[in-house]
């Protein structure tokens, strides 16, 4: 409302200013300047209208765009100290990790290290346990072969000294007992 009656007073001093060039200047070039000032009166106090009416919520808009904007540039800082900030404490917490990593593994080695040495020896025992085994076993097939072998060339010993012992009247021998046993 002030500003409306600032540009009223206004337009009110422009007037009687025309007004009072007129009555000096007088004729017809006055009176196309008073038309001139109330165009020009005409068309600054529709400017200032429209400048009072929209500039105020733009400007108020902007200023509540800014100051948001604003609050949201400090809380992302925040939030951006604080992820630096647990940068920094991880980068300093980064050697004793290094070493616990470190230690953890080389547990880990000595574990399977371990754990290997105890497999190759179980491996060890059965392939001993299953060598002994085989050992066994070959010796007692080459026992029995043996035997068979012996019993074979015994057998065959025995036959030759029977073919040498057997004449003809030994064969007629036998050959008759047989048939007395069959009767």
């Amino acid at each position: 409302m002030k500003r409306l009656a600032r540009l009223a007073v206004l337009l009110g001093f422009l007037a009687i200013a025309a007004w009072a060039q007129e009555k000096e200047g007088g004729g017809a070039e006055g009176g196309n300047q008073l038309w001139k000032w109330a165009n020009f009166l005409v068309l600054a106090g529709a400017l200032g209208y429209m400048i009072g009416k929209h500039a105020p919520p733009f400007f108020a808009a902007r200023s509540r765009q800014i100051r948001k904007d604003m609050a949201e540039a400090g809380e992302e800082r925040k939030k951006a100290e604080q992820r630096a900030a647990a940068v920094d404490l991880r980068l300093a917490n980064l050697e004793a990790e290094i070493a616990s990593l470190r230690s953890h593994s080389q547990k880990e080695a000595e574990a399977e290290t371990e754990r290997l040495a105890r497999h190759t020896a179980a491996e060890i025992a059965k392939i001993q346990a299953h060598a002994e085994q085989e050992i066994v076993s070959a010796g007692k097939a080459a026992r029995m072969d043996l035997k068979r072998h012996a019993a074979e060339l015994a057998i065959a010993l025995a036959e030759q000294k029977i073919r040498a012992r057997m004449t003809p009247d030994a064969q007629d021998a036998l050959v008759r007992g047989f048939v007395r046993d069959l009767k």
